[in-house]
């Protein structure tokens, strides 16, 4: 065939570009290719267009909506090791492959999997895994549903998120509660980690002493004692909006009200998924437990700070001009 006959010849479609075409799904075609729709035009000008910016667009706060949504994003940023049973909502486990006797969220997986089906069918779900999308609830609930499809036994594999899917809003019953379990290490990776020998065991003992002592107060909710060799730490994810929040602790700074015990200092803050995580620097021997009952109290002066809606005095704006130089976004 002739340079200009091969010129002329129409590019050809795939079987499945074709067999997707008006129906609403996301085609499996080539950028460069006619888009399925029949515009005429390449998919990359047309729809591959609305497909992509679907994917890229940032969801600011993903968990939002969801029971515990302030430990939903200390899990995923803060946690080292932790788990919570989920429950779906009606009717998401049918068609799934088998039983699922259980569905638990894990703060991590062997190898960074996004989830793991167990030979009884039962499911762990990671939190902290890479995004493929802009959407992290989208990401998850993406791994979730096809880990209810696999046979049980396997590892769900990672995978670009196709957009316009179910989100965990749509996967989860919104009327359960969310309770996180903290853990010391990662035995909860194996269903029976006192059996493990090998390079099981070694590679369960290399992830445990890579896991910073971290424990959930509680008194409060979503604070989160932490354990370094130099000083220890409490972060507390807080679903304030913003700009309040700071206000707020601004005034408290202020006032000298803001430490949380003896030789205790707000030293700043996290900025994560759209929430506002306050950072206090613990003298080593404060334990989770030492910080009990002045986080309580701290509480309860945050609550009365933020009824207070008079303009910062120039002190508190100095103040709050502190915390947000010393702030940090995660993601």
């Amino acid at each position: 065939m002739g340079k200009k006959a091969a010129a002329k010849k129409a590019p050809q479609r795939s079987q499945s570009a074709t067999a997707t075409a008006g129906t609403g799904e996301i085609p499996v075609v080539g950028a460069r290719e006619d888009c399925p729709c029949g515009s005429g035009r390449r998919y990359k000008a047309c729809h591959g267009r609305e497909a992509s910016h679907a994917v890229q667009e940032l969801v600011h706060r993903p968990f939002e909506e969801l029971a515990g949504e302030a430990d939903w994003v200390a899990l995923r940023e803060l946690v080292p090791a932790a788990t919570v049973p989920l429950t779906l909502a009606a009717g998401v486990a049918d068609g799934a492959t088998g039983d699922v006797p259980s569905v638990t969220l894990a703060t991590v997986l062997p190898l960074a999997w996004p989830a793991l089906r167990r030979a009884d069918g039962s499911i762990l779900l990671g939190l902290q895994t890479q995004s493929s999308s802009g959407d992290l609830s989208r990401d998850l609930a993406d791994a979730l549903e096809l880990a209810l499809s696999v046979e049980p036994g396997a590892p769900v594999p990672s995978r670009r998120t196709v957009p316009g899917g179910r989100r965990l809003q749509d996967l989860l019953d919104p009327a359960a509660a969310f309770t996180p379990a903290v853990h010391t290490g990662f035995e909860f990776w194996l269903e029976d980690a006192e059996a493990a020998t090998g390079e099981v065991a070694a590679s369960l003992e290399r992830a445990n002493a890579s896991a910073i002592p971290t424990e959930k107060l509680a008194g409060v909710d979503a604070a989160y004692w932490c354990a370094t060799p130099d000083k220890n730490h409490l972060r507390w994810v807080m679903t304030v909006p913003e700009e309040q929040l700071l206000d707020a602790l601004a005034k408290l700074t202020a006032a000298d009200r803001s430490s949380i015990g003896a030789d205790t200092r707000l030293v700043g803050s996290f900025r994560a998924h759209g929430l506002t995580v306050p950072v206090w620097d613990l003298p080593v021997g404060m334990t989770a437990a030492d910080c009990e009952k002045p986080a309580a109290e701290f509480a309860e002066r945050l609550a009365e700070t933020l009824k207070d809606d008079a303009p910062l005095t120039a002190e508190e704006r100095r103040a709050r001009a502190n915390l947000v130089n010393r702030q940090v976004t995660l993601n």
